[in-house]
């Protein structure tokens, strides 16, 4: 058994959920987190102004933002509209500045990358919460002081807050480890088209967590004008000459928040069509849909809606490579207790270093409720069995709230801990889940 995350005071009373029949229900999630970050991160860099259409109002967006004022960067916010007037290149940050990035790695891992390309001289420090403290950041100051960067991790075992010193960032070809975060890999290639001369990444043992995260932060930094992509030999290539030009860019909604609601049709049941995601969209948190379907469920993607019927209580247990989409698997480990026989989800370890050791957490809650579960260094084993209500811990993180609040469609007395803790990627998702 995992050791258990220590959960922090509950800020209000838990969030209880109603148990309710099949669902039949059409839900426009709010835009994407990742989208949104990636985004705001090319458009600051950017000639000229762009404009980010359906940009997501939640804690990791809101860091990421603010973030970027401080170095310099002019944010508008008119609702769902973002105005960014980028700086060619170069961030205007010149004196010693402090940011805080609360608790979005993300952010943290972004703005390390992108602090090198303030001005000269240029003092800047990343921070964040307690847990922000313990989500490891070496490898990418590694990999920053490969390129000429004055960077230096200052928290015990290469964890935040990182000091960057400001002044560009060379090219050339480096080699980084990403097997633990693909975040890593990302923050480098958002900053690279900046850079002095072209850039080459190769990966340590030719690993790479969570490839398709890689390839969204590609699909962005395209659109923008820059030239980037793989190479022949697996490695990443980004040209120095071809920097990144506004543009006005559409935030696709978030499939991550979209997880929620069809992992919730498949545990009670019923219907859900999740609007204004085209059936051509990279986000990796769509890879939890073969998971589902592999369960029993029936998918149908259409232009610009996807659709997913289940029957309650027809489910199958499945074996599943999460890699591709780790933020969808607790949400996946939630509706295996539905389940008729064992589900196994293995190659998650980077759960473990997330906003809490997840697989420990999932552990955790998964026996609160009644199922049975066991954690691995990388994988989860649930195995179904009665369920009952119960006061569900959420280690002040999103996504443990998010999931178990599913199994509350079904299984009378279940509440939520902090139920708070929302508002870092869907600030609306308890009134959201009322209404389905």
């Amino acid at each position: 058994m995992s050791a258990s995350p220590t959960p922090p005071e509950p800020l209000a009373d838990p969030q209880p959920v109603r148990p309710r029949g099949p669902l039949d229900v059409r839900v426009r999630p709010p835009g994407s987190r990742s989208l949104t970050n990636r985004a705001l991160a090319v458009a600051a860099l950017a000639t000229g102004p762009s404009e980010l259409v359906g940009a997501t109002e939640s804690e990791d967006a809101a860091a990421m933002r603010e973030g970027l004022r401080a170095l310099g960067v002019p944010v508008a916010v008119e609702g769902a509209t973002w105005r960014v007037r980028g700086g060619g290149g170069r961030l205007a940050a010149t004196g010693p500045i402090a940011l805080d990035v609360r608790a979005s790695g993300t952010t943290a891992r972004f703005l390390t990358a992108l602090a090198s390309l303030t001005a000269p001289g240029a003092d800047v420090t990343i921070d964040g919460t307690a847990r922000m403290r313990e989500r490891p950041i070496r490898e990418l100051v590694d990999a920053l002081s490969a390129l000429g960067v004055d960077a230096k991790a200052l928290g015990p075992g290469g964890c935040p807050p990182v000091r960057v010193r400001g002044g560009g960032l060379s090219g050339g070809r480096i080699q980084v480890d990403a097997r633990r975060s693909s975040q890593y890999v990302s923050a480098l290639l958002l900053a690279a088209p900046c850079a002095t001369a072209d850039l080459t990444i190769a990966l340590a043992d030719g690993r790479l967590v969570s490839r398709p995260f890689v390839d969204l932060t590609l699909q962005v930094m395209t659109a923008f004008g820059a030239t980037a992509g793989w190479t022949e030999a697996g490695e990443l290539a980004v040209r120095a000459d071809a920097p990144y030009r506004g543009r006005r860019y559409p935030i696709e909604p978030d499939a991550q928040a979209a997880v929620y609601a069809f992992a919730a049709a498949a545990i009670a049941g019923g219907r859900v069509v999740v609007e204004g995601i085209p059936p051509d969209s990279q986000q990796p948190d769509l890879h939890v849909l073969e998971a589902l379907e592999a369960m029993g469920c029936r998918v149908r993607r259409e232009a610009d809606r996807i659709e997913l019927r289940a029957t309650r209580g027809a489910l199958d247990g499945i074996r599943w490579n999460g890699n591709h989409a780790p933020d969808a698997v607790l949400a996946l480990a939630v509706v295996a207790l539905f389940a008729r026989g064992p589900t196994e989800i293995h190659d998650i370890a980077n759960l473990r270093i997330k906003e809490t050791d997840r697989l420990a957490a999932l552990e955790n809650e998964i026996r609160r409720l009644g199922g049975r579960a066991e954690a691995g260094p990388d994988s989860l084993r649930i195995e179904p069995a009665p369920l009952r209500g119960a006061a569900i811990e959420t280690y002040a993180d999103h996504r443990i709230a998010m999931s178990f609040a599913l199994a509350g469609l079904v299984v009378p007395g279940v509440s939520i801990r902090d139920p708070g803790c929302v508002a870092k990627t869907w600030p609306d998702f308890f009134a959201a889940l009322a209404a389905w």
